[in-house]
């Protein structure tokens, strides 16, 4: 090879320095997961079918920003159906993709759920998926959407698709600054 070929493979060290640093830096989508940090409220409504009532139960969540303002961290504590229910969250804006990203993780599995979408245009709404391989249902794929509707208040609602290709809502919760 030709010392004329190998210089057109080497990375300018300084330059690709320069796009990690701005992909690194932290902009308005971030100062939107911001805006959810502190501690929380939750009144939940969770549906087991379309022609069920929901239950209704009550939970707490802690958020927090982590590294400098990159990522969101969430957990969350209750009770569901009687028993103690927890989660951890993770929320980021991926400046590289422009995609917002999440994952959760709570004690009702031992999956890591990985969400990944965008804001509405609004400013104040993501709009998530991911897919998993239920163990009774088989793969669905989970629609998440995050709605900020002031300073002190935000809905986060969960719908999933089965088999059946019909989208049903299984999850309100309304969080309320405390």
């Amino acid at each position: 090879m030709t010392a004329e070929k190998k210089q057109e493979g080497k990375i300018d060290m300084q330059a690709a320095m320069e796009v990690y640093r701005k992909l690194g830096t932290p902009g308005a989508p971030h100062k939107l997961l911001a805006s959810m940090a502190g501690s929380w409220i939750a009144r939940t409504k969770s549906w087991m079918g379309p022609d069920t009532p929901p239950m209704e139960w009550m939970g707490s969540s802690e958020q927090k920003m982590l590294l400098g303002g990159r990522f969101l961290q969430q957990e969350f504590a209750g009770d569901m159906m009687g028993s103690p229910f927890s989660g951890i969250g993770l929320n980021g804006y991926d400046n590289n993709t422009g995609k917002y990203v999440s994952t959760w993780m709570d004690t009702m599995s031992t999956a890591i759920l990985y969400f990944e979408g965008t804001a509405g245009a609004d400013g104040k709404t993501i709009m998530q998926t991911a897919r998993y391989d239920d163990v009774v249902q088989g793969p669905m794929q989970f629609r998440s959407v995050t709605r900020i509707v002031d300073d002190n208040t935000m809905v986060f609602e969960l719908y999933s698709t089965g088999k059946g290709g019909k989208e049903e809502k299984m999850m309100e919760m309304t969080y309320t600054r405390k």
